[in-house]
């Protein structure tokens, strides 16, 4: 997996992942969950066999991805700033997935860009909280007061409350269990547990500034974009044991995407991503696999 950081256009600096093979007929985004970051392979062994180039950025706040108008980010601009680094690499065609908080990204990159995308892949991505709940009345009562707050403030705001809980520079094995549903996600856990520590890692590199970020834009903040405007063709994946993230955000996304279809993995959590991935590349990528 290479590292690296790209400068955009505006002249703010972001963090890249890429891995696969860079001249590959195919090419396919990941967006990554809050927390999390761009280092990060579901599932190497279903990677490694297919003819592909994955290219993942880190959004502001997270690894060296550097924050937006002092702290600001949005949905719409983590998505054009993948758009951006495409159109440097002279990318003309790929397929995008984002796993939960990712999957925002994922279509609001394929509404903003149809030209670039021709499918999709959403994997246990909530709905809007206002749709389907999901926050619950702890967090949204934390959130409350930030509304009447500029996006730079929250931001500032919410980082300082997640410092005071969690510290400044938070421990990767305090986070992962958010990315899973205890005891049904257990193999899966268990067989991607290195990387996402890893993935982490390199997430909490500017402390809790990322997640904060990320929080603002979707809780807080219009998305920016529509769902209408999602013309790919898109696969909807959801662990049917995630109690949390499951069958109603699935049901949701198909009833306003206008080609969508469900799966449901009846044995997995919110980490539906790492058995799912096969799924996923076989998607975004057909006729990508060595015969």
């Amino acid at each position: 997996m290479k590292q690296s950081t790209f400068t955009l256009p505006s002249s703010r600096r972001v963090g890249v992942t890429e891995y696969g093979n860079r001249d590959a007929k195919h090419t396919i985004v990941f967006a990554h969950p809050a927390p999390g970051s761009s280092f990060f392979d579901p599932a190497p062994k279903a990677t490694a066999p297919r003819d592909l180039r994955v290219i993942a950025l880190d959004r502001p706040g997270y690894g060296p991805s550097e924050l937006l108008n002092g702290g600001a980010a949005t949905v719409a601009r983590a998505a054009e700033d993948i758009a951006d680094y495409l159109v440097a690499q002279n990318i003309e065609k790929v397929g995008i997935a984002g796993w939960s908080a990712g999957g925002r990204i994922a279509l609001a990159f394929a509404a903003a860009h149809p030209e670039l995308v021709d499918r999709v892949a959403v994997i246990a991505t909530p709905a809007p909280d206002d749709e389907v709940p999901w926050v619950g009345d702890v967090n949204r009562a934390m959130l409350q007061p930030l509304k009447r707050l500029s996006a730079e403030e929250a931001t500032a705001a919410l980082t300082a409350t997640f410092d005071g809980v969690f510290t400044d520079h938070p421990n990767p094995e305090d986070s992962i269990a958010t990315l899973a549903t205890p005891e049904v996600d257990a193999e899966s856990l268990k067989a991607a547990r290195k990387r996402l520590l890893a993935m982490l890692e390199r997430a909490f590199e500017q402390g809790n500034a990322g997640m904060a970020a990320d929080i603002v834009s979707y809780t807080l903040l219009d998305l920016g974009f529509d769902l209408a405007d999602v013309k790919a063709k898109t696969l909807l994946i959801y662990g049917a044991q995630d109690a949390l993230i499951g069958q109603a955000h699935a049901s949701w996304y198909k009833d306003h995407l206008s080609d969508a279809r469900i799966e449901m993995n009846p044995q997995a959590g919110h980490l539906a991503i790492v058995p799912a991935w096969e799924r996923v590349l076989s998607h975004l990528a057909p006729g990508s696999k060595a015969r």
